[in-house]
């Protein structure tokens, strides 16, 4: 293993439930009340839009996408509050730091992305980032992994890619990739058979990596 490559949503920060509050928000003013299971199903699950919905419905399709621009901003709203990240990531980080090389892989906006890092100061430890702007075919296919690999000069046998979601799991293994998924919050309850490890936590991933690597470190205090 040569590189770990990093979800970002629900792995490093905790943004997932606030990306489910705009998005039940703004479908309910097209009469559509979003649960916390269909939002589990359509979105960490299947990995298309939540907004298709609507379409389903028979929508009209200009108020489907004005309705989808004003969740973004919306979700942009709740964004700036402040974000915090995921217990255990920081630590985590910096025992990887220099055993392996890093990157993150996220389906998220840019400039999403960019309101959230902007401010934690993490974005150091990697030496690539891809975004939903980088890529055509978002997570659950393989393309936004595969793309990160062949960026980084490595074969997808090299990576180990680090997910919370059913889509991503599935994206990093029709890569060919192993992936180890910590779950937590929205995606407690999904099914990861075929995860080459399920972690309770984030601070249990430095001894998978000294495992696949045959590098020890040290743990996270």
């Amino acid at each position: 293993m040569k590189a770990i490559l990093w979800d970002n949503d629900g792995v490093l920060v905790d943004t997932e439930e606030l990306y489910y509050r705009a998005t039940r928000e703004l479908l309910a003013e097209l009469g559509i009340a979003l649960s916390e299971a269909d939002f589990i199903d359509v979105s960490l699950r299947r990995g298309v839009s939540c907004f298709d919905l609507a379409y389903e419905r028979g929508l009209d399709a200009d108020l489907v996408e004005a309705t989808r621009l004003r969740r973004n901003a919306r979700y942009e709203e709740l964004l700036s509050a402040g974000v915090e990240l995921i217990d255990g990531v920081e630590n985590t980080l910096h025992a990887l730091r220099g055993r392996t090389r890093m990157a993150i892989v996220t389906s998220t906006r840019p400039e999403h992305f960019a309101l959230v890092h902007d401010r934690l100061g993490i974005r150091e430890h990697f030496e690539l980032v891809l975004t939903g702007a980088d890529y055509t075919r978002s997570k659950p296919d393989p393309e936004p992994y595969l793309l990160a690999a062949a960026r980084l000069g490595l074969r997808p046998s090299d990576c180990l890619v680090v997910e919370d979601t059913e889509r991503g799991l599935v994206s990093a293994t029709r890569a060919g990739m192993r992936c180890v998924v910590v779950p937590r919050g929205l995606s407690a309850g999904g099914d990861y058979t075929g995860a080459y490890r399920v972690l309770s936590k984030i601070d249990e991933l430095p001894p998978v990596v000294a495992e696949l690597t045959g590098r020890p470190g040290p743990r996270p205090p």
